[in-house]
């Protein structure tokens, strides 16, 4: 290829050395060791305060603590075997009297966004209480 006037020099790549067997292992381990901490649990919790709303029923216990790494699903399910209600029943949950998380929500993100005096508070009623 010759160069004219005014077009730029050509650049030479370096192409990055191929991987051995030693890397590979080595790599490996590396995605193994990130695999295993991700499984596991964070073992912190939350302490979660449920109030009725409307004709909802009142709970005799109000604060639970629940793991931090739930999913907001998993408090629905758990409100559901407190309150014995069945999975057909009506349940509509709000955080703060504000809005309502969607089910994949976890509970550490809801506590560190909308926490009041150190508890999330979840208010949960049998009628759509909010648009």
């Amino acid at each position: 290829m010759a160069l004219t006037a005014g077009s730029p020099e050509p650049q030479s790549r370096s192409l990055p050395p191929a991987w051995t067997a030693g890397d590979t292992v080595g790599n490996m381990q590396e995605v193994l060791e990130a695999l295993e901490t991700y499984k596991k649990k964070d073992p912190a919790k939350v302490v979660v305060r449920f109030k009725a709303v409307g004709n909802a029923p009142i709970m005799k216990q109000n604060f639970y603590k629940i793991t931090a790494s739930n999913r907001f699903q998993a408090v629905i399910q758990f409100l559901r075997k407190e309150l014995g209600w069945k999975a057909g029943d009506p349940l509509f949950t709000y955080i703060n009297l504000a809005f309502s998380p969607a089910p994949d929500d976890t509970v550490s993100n809801l506590f560190k966004s909308f926490a009041t005096d150190g508890h999330l508070i979840v208010n949960y009623s049998t009628t759509a209480a909010w648009g």
